[in-house]
């Protein structure tokens, strides 16, 4: 049996809190030898500019970089917003995103039939909703420059961040969408504001382009990025997959994470290129939500969306196929007899710690 080398950064706030549980359920497939996993961890984040004065160290970027996955929970908080900007705890992932050329970023909205009356939707327009949106993760307007704040005198400033795209960008993250889509519904929708950005002119074309070429047998619609918000909360299973920049994939992807019942039910998975000596993709896993510091401590984190994205690690870096499913059945097994951690309790009579989620999914693939 192969070993896979998981690195984990629990991070900030609930961070740690939910890393563990995750941790309990790589340890018992490692004993039960079902799979075999190595795991290293370290800081980013808060956690990071605490030990060592950056959002994350050259040593942890090595041992990162040296591993099959990285897991991370959360980063952030308000005891670090006095820091300077280039070492605030954000910028240890946007670091380990740019480093690792980690451009595409997997955000599925599923929406479990027992949770369908936690969303703010009615039921009728989420139970079953299955979809997956596409963000570009390492270009666009977070990473352009200029990128600034220019003092005009006379008290006025202005700042600047730059929106820029280039062809094979948006090529390459079209191409991860078009070939997830023929793995579900074989439907793509694709997202921009081409009528006030050339940027969005720019991929509205690429993304026409690729598809005549390379994917003439999926589906191709295309959206305003403010008429799919729209869409999403008035018939979100319209959609399959939606690819988009990173700008409004940020903004979407949180308001697809809201039809699921809470933030704390989304994972994700920030894809590289395939390396051509492994054939794997360099990646790292993450919730969605943030670090919540206001619940820090309590047990009252959400792990199942942690627990998700070591499921996704399974299934795109490990190949694990099997045992990611084996999870994703445990988390709708553990939903379906009412336990509820207290983001998602709604009118249950009681809700469950973090930990107790976490042992109540473990129970669940015990008996898998």
């Amino acid at each position: 049996m192969s070993t896979n080398k998981l690195f984990v950064l629990p991070g900030d706030g609930i961070g740690p809190e939910v890393m563990a549980e995750v941790e309990k359920i790589a340890a018992f497939f490692t004993k039960e030898g079902i799979a075999h996993f190595e795991i290293e961890r370290g800081l980013v984040g808060g956690a990071a500019y605490d030990a060592h004065g950056k959002a994350i160290s050259e040593a942890d970027m090595a041992r990162a970089g040296a591993a099959d996955a990285i897991l991370l929970a959360a980063v952030g908080g308000p005891k670090w917003d006095g820091v300077p900007y280039d070492v605030r705890p954000e910028a240890g992932l946007l670091r380990l995103r740019k480093d690792f050329n980690l451009f595409a970023n997997l955000r599925p909205a599923i929406c479990y039939p027992a949770l369908a009356d936690a969303s703010s939707l009615k039921r009728e327009l989420v139970d079953g909703l299955d979809l997956v949106i596409v963000r570009e993760l390492t270009g666009g307007v977070y990473f352009g420059e200029p990128k600034e704040i220019v003092e005009l005198g006379k008290g006025q400033k202005r700042a600047i961040d730059t929106q820029v795209y280039e062809t094979y960008e948006i090529e390459r993250i079209g191409r991860i969408a078009f070939e997830l889509a023929r793995k579900r519904r074989n439907k793509v929708t694709s997202s921009e504001k081409h009528n006030v950005m050339k940027s969005g002119v720019l991929w509205r074309e690429v993304m026409i382009d690729l598809h005549k070429r390379e994917f003439a047998d999926v589906e191709l619609d295309h959206m305003l990025a403010d008429a799919l918000g729209m869409q999403l909360v008035r018939r979100p299973k319209q959609f399959d997959v939606i690819v988009t920049d990173n700008l409004f994939g940020d903004m979407l992807s949180d308001v697809a994470a809201m039809l699921t019942g809470s933030l704390g039910m989304l994972p994700s998975a920030s894809l590289g290129e395939v390396g051509a000596k492994t054939g794997r993709r360099r990646a790292l896993y993450e919730p969605v939500h943030g670090s919540a510091p206001d619940i820090a401590g309590k047990g009252l984190a959400n792990p199942i969306a942690m627990i998700g994205s070591f499921g996704m690690a399974l299934r795109y870096s490990f190949g694990l196929g099997d045992l990611a499913d084996r999870v994703e059945k445990a988390i709708a097994g553990v939903l379906a007899k009412g336990l509820r951690t207290a983001d998602i309790k709604g009118d249950a009579a009681k809700s469950i710690s973090t930990s107790e989620m976490g042992d109540a999914i473990l129970a669940e693939l015990r008996v898998a």
